[in-house]
């Protein structure tokens, strides 16, 4: 009986969705518009949800990036592939801090092991299946190699480089779609790109922090927010069975001092100092959490990469400007922390450590991992964006409301 009930609402309802069809009350397309409808070139809108972003690189002359690397060798302008690509000089010293592009770009061309479903970023050869665009000018290393004391007549070359960067971005149909939004473009030394940065500054940006950047140009709203590239060991045998009492020195801080000696003082130290200079942030700061030493992090305005992954006050001590300056505040409050609360943080570090590794191959969960994985964190406001700056009669009226 109940059988023969269910059936009869059924064909009654049948009946009802037909009737309302035929006399045009229900349009179904208005269901199924949003699913029908794919996004020019064969995308699918929000796409990166559950895959890997998909990224396509700019071919640029070798002249932008790897040939900076090696400017005594022939002229080679062949393409740059994951076989021919050259590795990271190990005597370019400091200049390796800002190396970021170079990672990021090595990670791009990686194109073996582990499967696309393990990376958090691949290339694609479609400009019109990508997410974003990644522009592989290496602006940091074009600073620290043309005159970077920014009154040699070299710096000339480093300005060039950004007028010809320029000028191909300008004539890419996809650059002009977005007006650059979706396009990431590293600037990790503070005078990366310095002579034209306003001009991109609608593109997601690659920084170390934004010590040097007026917020029309470079905020944490739109842009990521990256570590510096590590120039000490990791410390990747720190298996003592009492850290605590086997690190003897209570705080460590490293002026210019030589490799050797940071790493030395860094591995026998409980605390490592990390206060502002003439950015918010620096080097010391990622050679601290690579060598498990807690860092003690002095600055009012330092933004830290992967926050909002990554909880700092579980490895880190904090200290504002104001309490820095009162005298022996700091000493003081660093020797009431418990042993068990200092072990505690020293494991966190253990753990954390490989977020802040560049290399190549690349790996899952490495620092370049981490970074496209913020990338694309950023992109759903990039494409709110765009998409507004389409259709507003008015732009930017939201930020001249009453």
């Amino acid at each position: 009986m109940v059988g023969k009930a269910t059936i009869s609402v059924l064909i009654l309802a049948l009946l009802l969705l037909t009737t309302s069809i035929f006399i045009a009350t229900v349009d179904l397309r208005s269901y199924l518009y949003p699913i029908l409808l794919p996004r020019p070139g064969g995308r699918f809108p929000c796409s990166t949800g559950g895959g890997p972003l998909m990224v396509y690189m700019y071919d640029l002359p070798r002249r932008f990036h790897v040939g900076m690397l090696r400017r005594r060798s022939p002229a080679d302008e062949s393409p740059v592939t994951a076989e021919n690509l050259p590795p990271w000089p190990s005597n370019s010293g400091l200049k390796k801090q800002h190396s970021v592009e170079y990672w990021m770009m090595a990670s791009l061309l990686y194109d073996g092991g582990g499967g696309n479903e393990t990376r958090e970023a691949v290339r694609v050869w479609d400009p019109e299946m990508a997410d974003a665009f990644f522009v592989p000018f290496f602006s940091s290393l074009s600073f620290n190699t043309h005159g970077h004391n920014m009154t040699d007549p070299d710096t000339e070359f480093d300005r060039q480089l950004q007028i010809d960067i320029l000028k191909i971005l300008r004539e890419s149909k996809y650059w002009q779609r977005s007006g650059g939004r979706d396009h990431v473009i590293p600037m990790h030394h503070p005078n990366a790109f310095r002579f034209f940065r306003e001009q991109v500054n609608t593109s997601i940006l690659i920084v170390a922090d934004f010590g040097r950047y007026p917020k029309e140009i470079s905020n944490l709203r739109k842009d990521v927010v990256a570590p510096y590239v590590h120039v000490v060991d990791s410390f990747t045998d720190d298996n003592s069975p009492d850290p605590y009492e086997s690190r003897t020195t209570l705080l460590f801080f490293r002026g210019r001092t030589i490799r050797k000696d940071s790493t030395q003082g860094m591995r026998s130290s409980k605390f490592c100092l990390h206060p502002a200079g003439d950015t918010p942030s620096s080097c010391r700061l990622f050679d601290a959490i690579v060598s498990h030493c807690v860092p003690v992090i002095v600055s009012d305005q330092i933004e830290l990469p992967y926050e909002d992954e990554i909880d700092y006050t579980q490895f880190s001590i904090f200290f504002s400007d104001k309490e820095a300056l009162e005298p022996g505040y700091m000493i003081e409050q660093l020797r009431q922390i418990p042993k068990e609360r200092w072990v505690e943080m020293w494991r966190h570090l253990k753990y954390i450590s490989h977020h802040y590794e560049f290399q190549y191959p690349p790996k899952k969960g490495d620092a370049i991992d981490m970074l496209w994985r913020q990338v694309k964190h950023k992109l759903p406001r990039a494409n709110l964006d765009v998409h507004r700056s389409r259709r507003l009669k008015v732009p930017d009226w939201w930020d001249h409301r009453r």
